[in-house]
């Protein structure tokens, strides 16, 4: 027979944490008695329990710390690779890398900066390559001449003749060649005034005035295209006193061998001789001294040298001159020609001195010059034309008529100007 035991089990309420008794001896109030445990409580309290990725990773970040994050960029930026300047990369939206078109422009640029770079060191070797190659023919095919060094204006008379060159026709091209004018200064800028000084009745300034007046004019008379070119004289009259004014208008409008208008300028009757360069080169000195009560005396010496081709019509020495011309016209430009064609070149040497007397003591207007007197000397011209105008001997070699006096080197300017009247020959052009 089974035997059955009864037990009674007894229950007992043991407090807890989340159902607190009342504290003993406790006569003060329950600080948990209003306590709401609803959602705002829950929501205000300020320690939460973390889930369980989050305790994952933090277990995971104690073993194996994380990389240290970069700062977020848009998947179109270019991210650069080194620090080297190489290009940047640039991806796509998705990563991926771009097509991109060479850049063919950089190195064309630095090719072509190279080598403006060194033409520039070396701009003669520039100049001959392109006349070799793009420049036509010079002189039946002769070489390029080689640069000549351009010489300084001179400050006092030579000492000695310029060195010969070597033999050398002149074309249109190459108008200096053979010629030692090929290095001299080039129009106003061979004309180099002294410094002034004050020189008895008048001070520094008005000797510089004076000096500056006497290159004004000799500009005008001798580079001026207007007047070279057989045009307008004006600019030449507009300087000279009253005296000497209306001694040249006189020569121009009747010139004869005693009365030459190119006693005092430089000027071709465009019917004859052209120029065939729009150069003219210039050598000489300037220089100055008191003269008591007369004032001041201006020097001058100075030698210009002119390219010409012959014009439409030919001069001859038998012919009748035509006339002379007040020459109020217009200058004539430069005609083109083959730069192959030979020039004669006109070697016109001047001596002349200009006076300034005191204003103080005499009537006379500062601002005019007063020619006191003046040689000239035509190197290449025929000879005693008398018809107002250089006529340039195109036919060099054969003899003149008047053409008796010694041979002479147009070019010497270390001896002065014989005023003998005698018509010589030239030992070079």
């Amino acid at each position: 027979m089974r035997e059955v035991s009864w037990s009674v089990c007894i229950l007992t309420r043991v407090p807890i944490t989340e159902d607190p008794g009342p504290r003993p001896g406790g006569d003060e109030p329950d600080p948990f008695a209003d306590l709401v445990l609803d959602e705002e409580f829950i929501k205000a309290a300020s320690v939460k329990e973390p889930s369980g990725r989050a305790r994952m990773l933090a277990a995971r970040w104690r073993k194996e710390p994380p990389a240290p994050a970069e700062a977020w960029r848009p998947p179109t930026a270019e991210i650069r690779r080194s620090r080297f300047g190489r290009r940047a990369k640039r991806v796509d939206p998705w990563g991926g890398r771009r097509r991109t078109r060479r850049n063919w422009q950089t190195p064309v640029f630095v090719v072509a900066a190279v080598a403006v770079v060194m033409a520039g060191l070396n701009v003669n070797a520039l100049h001959s390559w392109y006349q070799n190659n793009f420049g036509g023919s010079q002189d039946n095919g002769a070489a390029a001449a080689k640069p000549v060094a351009t010489q300084a204006p001179e400050t006092a008379a030579p000492t000695a003749a310029p060195p010969t060159q070597d033999p050398d026709t002149p074309t249109v091209a190459r108008p200096w060649a053979g010629s030692p004018a090929a290095a001299w200064p080039t129009g106003a800028d061979g004309i180099a005034l002294p410094q002034a000084q004050a020189v008895g009745a008048f001070d520094a300034d008005q000797v510089g005035q004076d000096l500056a007046l006497v290159k004004k004019y000799l500009v005008a008379a001798n580079l001026d295209p207007s007047v070279v070119d057989g045009g307008a004289t004006q600019p030449v009259l507009d300087l000279l006193d009253g005296k000497e004014q209306a001694s040249l208008k006189a020569a121009l409008a009747h010139p004869d061998k005693d009365h030459d208008p190119t006693s005092w300028i430089s000027r071709f009757d465009p019917r004859t001789a052209v120029r065939a360069a729009q150069d003219i080169k210039v050598q000489g000195h300037v220089g100055f001294e008191g003269d008591g009560d007369n004032g001041l005396l201006v020097h001058t010496d100075y030698i210009y040298v002119y390219a010409l081709a012959p014009g439409p019509e030919a001069y001859h020495p038998s012919a009748q001159p035509s006339g002379g011309s007040t020459g109020n016209g217009q200058s004539v430009s430069l005609v083109q020609l083959d730069p192959s064609k030979p020039v004669t070149r006109e070697i016109v040497r001047r001596t002349q001195d200009f006076r300034f007397y005191d204003p103080q003591r005499y009537r006379v207007d500062p601002n005019k010059i007063v020619l006191d007197k003046g040689d000239s000397d035509m190197g290449g011209n025929y000879c005693e034309t008398g018809d107002g105008w250089l006529q340039p001997d195109f036919e060099e070699g054969q003899p003149q008529p008047n053409q008796s006096g010694p041979t002479v080197d147009p070019y010497d300017g270390s001896k002065p100007l014989k005023d003998d009247g005698v018509c010589g020959t030239d030992s070079r052009s």
